[in-house]
């Protein structure tokens, strides 16, 4: 039987089934909001329709609010490498096409190089002083960073998972996440990709076969939960 002291289960109306959870043990991941991939002149630019990802701006700035008021923690990550590219391995760096890659110099700087100007989460999602900002060279939040260790610290079970791009670095970190035992929640307009199809396949892979890796709800019903709960 629960003690007085447990915090108390919320309802989050969200596909396949509603999630039960408790503030104090839920974390919200934002994936990757940076310059580089949702500003003109960046390493998503190039050849892609940076307005795409643009549409998750607005309900991350609602989310992140909604989070922080809700005292829950909030945690950044940014995907990028050392100048000296060290961190990044052939198999990656030999990956995409078009006139720049990793490392190349772009009009915000090298792109998606720690320290320059595109690296840097843009300004409408500025983190606050002492929430945590991953630094990631790969695709997931977990390799290779601290992220296992701050939610073991904090006594974390849920994630809610939100920023770019959906089917790449949004679904690695959901997949490793809920592999460690996570309940991982996707909020699928605080979500975005290049490509409006992989998008959408990407939120239906999450649901199907019952939430075999999660849960997706949109940001009005996050942030409506997050606000009653501390209400």
């Amino acid at each position: 039987m629960a003690s007085d002291l447990t915090p108390a289960l919320v309802e989050l109306p969200a596909t396949p089934y509603p999630l039960h959870l408790r503030l104090a043990t839920t974390a919200l991941i934002l994936i990757d909001m940076q310059r580089d991939f949702l500003e003109p002149g960046g390493f998503g630019a190039t050849g892609q329709r940076v307005s795409l990802l643009r549409s998750a701006v607005a309900p991350c700035q609602r989310l992140l609010a909604a989070a922080r008021s809700a005292g829950l923690l909030v945690i950044h990550t940014r995907e990028g490498h050392g100048p000296d590219l060290a961190d990044a391995h052939p198999a990656k760096l030999a990956r995409g096409k078009g006139p720049l890659r990793i490392g190349d110099h772009g009009p915000m700087g090298r792109i998606l190089i720690q320290g320059e100007h595109g690296h840097d989460i843009i300004p409408e999602l500025a983190p606050a002083p002492g929430e945590p900002v991953l630094d990631k060279p790969g695709k997931g939040a977990f390799y290779n960073t601290d992220l296992a260790l701050i939610l073991a610290n904090h006594g974390i079970h849920t994630l809610i998972v939100a920023g770019v791009t959906t089917e790449v670095c949004v679904h690695a970190t959901t997949r490793e996440g809920n592999d460690r035992g996570y309940e991982c929640l996707v909020v699928s307009d605080a979500v975005a990709s290049y490509f409006p199809e992989f998008h959408r396949v990407a939120l239906e892979m999450i649901v199907a076969q019952g939430g075999i890796l999660g849960w997706v709800a949109d940001s009005a019903a996050v942030c409506s939960v997050l606000t009653q709960a501390n209400a």
